[in-house]
C-alpha cells in the first residue's frame, strides 16, 4: 500500500518498526475517527483475545474512514489504548497480521498506551485515528 503522505524516519533515531516517527500529510481534508473498540453492529464487544479485538477495532476504524471518503493509506496517526499490555507483547505477530489485514504495510505515526480500563468493561483495546484525505490532484 502506498500513501500520499511522507513518512519520516530519521537515520539518527532508533529504527521505526511497525510505525513512523513522524508523518507529513499531503494537503487535504482531515478526518478524526473516534475511538473504536471491537464492537459489532449491535454494539456488543466481540473477540476473546487481544488480537481478535484489535482486528475488529482496526476494521471499525477503516470502515468509519471509508464512509468518510478515505482509505487506510490516508491514516497519518493511530493511538491504541489497551487494558492488557502483556497480551499485546505476547502476540505481536498476531497484532502485526491484523494490522496488515487492514492497513497492509502502511505504518503511520502510532502510540500504544496502557490504561486501567475503557468505557466498555469487556473492551481490551480502543483505537483512535487521524487521517488526511488528499485534495484531488495532489501527487
Amino acid at each position: 500500500m502506498t500513501t500520499p503522505h511522507r513518512l519520516v524516519n530519521p537515520p539518527t533515531m532508533a529504527p521505526a518498526t511497525g510505525f513512523a516517527h513522524a508523518v507529513l500529510p499531503a494537503q487535504g481534508q482531515t478526518v478524526y475517527v473516534a475511538g473504536q473498540t471491537a464492537s459489532d453492529p449491535s454494539g456488543a464487544i466481540v473477540g476473546g483475545t487481544f488480537c481478535e479485538q484489535y482486528d475488529v477495532a482496526l476494521g471499525n476504524v477503516v470502515e468509519a474512514l471509508r464512509h468518510a471518503g478515505g482509505d487506510p493509506a490516508d491514516i497519518v496517526s493511530l493511538v491504541v489504548y489497551t487494558t492488557d499490555m502483556k497480551a499485546y507483547r505476547d502476540d505481536r505477530s498476531g497484532v502485526g497480521a491484523a494490522h496488515r489485514k487492514h492497513l497492509g504495510r502502511h505504518y503511520p505515526a502510532m502510540a500504544l498506551l496502557g490504561v486501567t480500563d475503557l468505557f466498555d468493561a469487556d473492551a481490551m483495546v480502543e483505537i483512535i485515528a487521524t487521517a488526511v484525505i488528499p485534495t484531488t490532484g495532489q501527487p
